[in-house]
């Protein structure tokens, strides 16, 4: 998914407010919202979540045993090159007020990573094609955008867990729609980001309508915030993404709902969320340490709760566990 950078400041304003009202696991874009960039947000309880540039982030110090585990070359140089996708959405990575700053749970969580190792955190926001990119090339050292593990990415690179991958399925309030699986899409307009897994996620159940005798999905692609206009003017029945997202736009907005949810690992794996590197590049050992040791001593939780994604945690970091299935022939 990728939005512009004025969408996302706009919609930001809106963040805590809508992070209080979603509660567990919630989060969504409302980049056609009309709203001023501000230095903060006050939720209806007092809380105000920063949106500004002077982000105050979670820090955790640096563990000497688990920063001996980076590579020789990465410790040298004494920082960790992270790749992240300014495509995604508040509250994952986006932009702060100042339309510059890149914010969120995924510069949190790299930033809990680089204090444990060690290591300066320097953000490279791209496009979403281009992390992979910037990876196989080594101009990056690890991913973090809400990338999915899959069978497929596990043959190019290494995973380290840090969070749950939900998907949701978003429709116009009152619609009456409940989504769990592929038949209750038969037959409808759904809208998705190209080269995401919630595109496989729709192919595939496509293809089992079509088996099973019943409609094809008709799937239309975005790539931009023109699904927030599809849908609110029926153009699309259903828009499908990162659940985080989706949640934060219906909040704000009012007008849509989040009509299901479902693993992003499909029906027979849970779906995580990684950190990613480049195969046996000797990172990932690190970046699982790292992880863990985020998650013992609590900074990992504060993370997650700050923008409303409690619900989205993980108990450990997995490295390289079973991933998002390769499409069958």
């Amino acid at each position: 998914m990728s939005l512009p950078r004025r969408a996302l400041v706009a919609s930001a304003a809106a963040l805590a407010a809508a992070l209080v009202l979603a509660g567990c696991g919630s989060g969504a874009t409302g980049a056609a919202a009309e709203l001023a960039p501000a230095r903060g947000s006050t939720a209806p309880d007092g809380t105000v979540v920063n949106l500004s540039p002077n982000q105050d982030r979670v820090t955790t110090p640096k563990v000497d045993a688990i920063a001996a585990l980076v590579p020789e070359e990465i410790r040298k140089k004494g920082t960790l090159t992270v790749v992240d996708s300014i495509g995604t959405t508040p509250p994952l990575d986006f932009y702060a007020n100042d339309d510059r700053t890149v914010i969120g749970v995924e510069p949190d969580i790299a930033t809990l990573i680089g204090g444990v190792l060690g290591l300066r955190v320097e953000f490279n926001p791209v496009s979403w094609e281009n992390i992979f990119v910037g990876l196989d090339s080594g101009k990056y050292d690890v991913g973090l955008s809400n990338i999915t593990v899959t069978e497929a990415r596990k043959e190019k690179y290494d995973f380290a867990t840090y969070r749950l991958d939900v998907l949701g399925f978003e429709a116009r309030k009152g619609s009456g729609l409940k989504v769990a699986g592929a038949a209750d899409l038969a037959g409808r307009s759904v809208g998705v980001a190209t080269g995401t897994n919630q595109e496989k996620l729709l192919v595939a159940w496509s293809e089992e309508n079509v088996r099973a005798g019943r409609k094809p999905i008709d799937i239309k692609y975005f790539q931009g915030t023109d699904y927030y206009l599809a849908l609110s003017s029926g153009r699309i029945e259903v828009y499908t993404g990162p659940n985080p997202s989706l949640a934060f736009h219906a909040v704000q907005t009012g007008e849509t709902e989040v009509v299901g949810t479902y693993s992003g690992g499909g029906a027979d794996v849970i779906g995580k969320i990684a950190a990613t590197t480049k195969k046996d590049n000797g990172l990932v050992k690190a970046l699982g340490a790292a992880i863990d040791e985020a998650i013992r001593n609590g900074t990992y939780g504060q993370v997650l709760k700050r923008w409303g994604l409690d619900g989205e945690a993980v108990r450990s970091s997995e490295t390289n566990p079973p991933g998002l299935p390769k499409p069958k022939p």
